[in-house]
């Protein structure tokens, strides 16, 4: 059996190596994100109000980001020594009372929201505190992550000290400086790009895990059912709708890599692929949500207005992302990428137009929007195959 020792942080990106994939670490760590946004999901499930979907959509943001952040970390750094360990085991008991803090029942806080988000990223600047002492090339990269991120984190703690109506606004400053510290230090990060593998794998694990939230929606949606027909046709229609998207995503977007060019390595498409990312998976997650109503109601005549416009509304979203990941994944096929393009961008309005069918069932609905999406994968089929396109990645 290997002892785990304390091994100093080095800067991982510069190492020769043909493939990085995730650590057993990394995807461990996954699992408390699986968790957090099945309680998100469950909270929108119980309201889909504009209130609703805006509180959603706030929080998955902030989620999103924790999850982010460490990967940028990791992506750099990670050594998987005992303190990383100790040090990414205490973030997930932080995203932990995070998730509780979220949930609908008598845990639900923005107190211990706010303790443990601060949790987090007290324990994130513990990580880059190792990394500026042992990493000199990263140094003043660092510095910048620590002064940004540190004020930040400032912020989240003292936002669980405030009247509850003041909490928010801490909470947006909070999250514009974290957002803010990685655009001021873009010079600097462009002197370390991050991995050539690593990185694209890792979003692709979180698309795999809010797509996997989708199927678990679908499931529930037919547990109430008491395996009528129509129930059972659109549960397995969510299944197909999901295969479509990971189809799309996974067939196209997810296969850009990053490398090392300086020709573009200021360029706007490292950024626009990464954030892309944080509407795709939102949206993702929020369909499944839709999904499951829609099983629920199949056959109980016409789909509800909001229910039928989160479904509408969030595979909307998915298009328009998958649209700006693939322009910006896009560098070596820009013919490819255009058609692909267009082709997302072309069904959103036949999205739109199902949208605003009052009559039809849930069934009926869940069949229009798997129709467009099983279009979206023929039209992929009939456009001529290429490489991979590539680009480079930063924060």
């Amino acid at each position: 059996m290997s002892v785990i020792k304390i091994t100093p942080p080095h800067l991982r990106t510069k190492e020769v190596q043909d493939h990085r994939s995730a650590t057993w670490l990394e995807l461990f760590y996954d699992l408390v994100f699986v968790v957090a946004v099945a309680i998100l999901a469950a909270r929108l499930l119980g309201d889909a109000s504009g209130a609703g979907i805006a509180s959603y959509f706030g929080y998955f943001a902030l989620l999103w980001w924790l999850w982010a952040s460490h990967t940028y970390y990791a992506d750099r750094y990670d050594t998987d020594d005992l303190v990383y360990r100790l040090l990414a085991a205490g973030q997930m008991v932080a995203v932990v009372v995070i998730a509780a803090a979220l949930s609908p029942d008598v845990a639900s806080s923005t107190r211990a929201f706010a303790f443990g988000y601060a949790a987090s990223r007290i324990l994130l600047l513990a990580m880059y505190w190792r990394a500026y002492r042992h990493v000199a090339e990263t140094r003043v990269l660092v510095k910048g992550y620590l002064l940004g991120f540190g004020a930040a984190a400032v912020v989240w703690t003292a936002s669980a000290f405030v009247p509850d109506d003041r909490r928010v606004v801490l909470w947006s400053v909070a999250l514009a400086i974290d957002l803010a510290t990685p655009w001021v230090m873009r010079r600097e990060q462009a002197k370390v790009p991050l991995d050539v593998s690593h990185l694209p794998e890792r979003f692709g694990l979180f698309t795999i895990l809010v797509l996997g939230e989708s199927i678990a929606a679908v499931v529930m949606g037919l547990g109430h059912s008491e395996w009528a027909v129509l129930p059972t046709v659109t549960a397995a229609l969510g299944v197909g709708l999901a295969t479509a998207l990971w189809w799309l995503y996974f067939d196209n977007a997810r296969g850009s890599v990053v490398r090392r060019d300086a020709r573009v390595r200021r360029a706007w498409r490292p950024t626009v692929w990464i954030y892309s990312h944080l509407p795709l998976a939102a949206a993702l997650a929020a369909s499944g949500v839709a999904m499951e109503k829609a099983v629920a109601q199949a056959g109980h005549g016409s789909m509800p207005a909001g229910d039928r416009w989160l479904l509408v509304g969030s595979l909307v979203a998915v298009f328009l992302s998958l649209a700006l990941i693939q322009l910006a994944a896009s560098v070596d096929e820009p013919v490819q990428a255009r058609a692909i393009i267009v082709s997302r961008l072309a069904g959103v309005p036949f999205l739109l137009l199902i949208g605003l069918l009052s009559a039809p069932g849930a069934q009926w609905i869940a069949l229009g929007v798997f129709a467009v999406c099983v279009a979206e994968v023929v039209a992929d089929l009939s456009t001529p195959s290429s490489e991979s396109s590539t680009l480079v990645a930063h924060e």
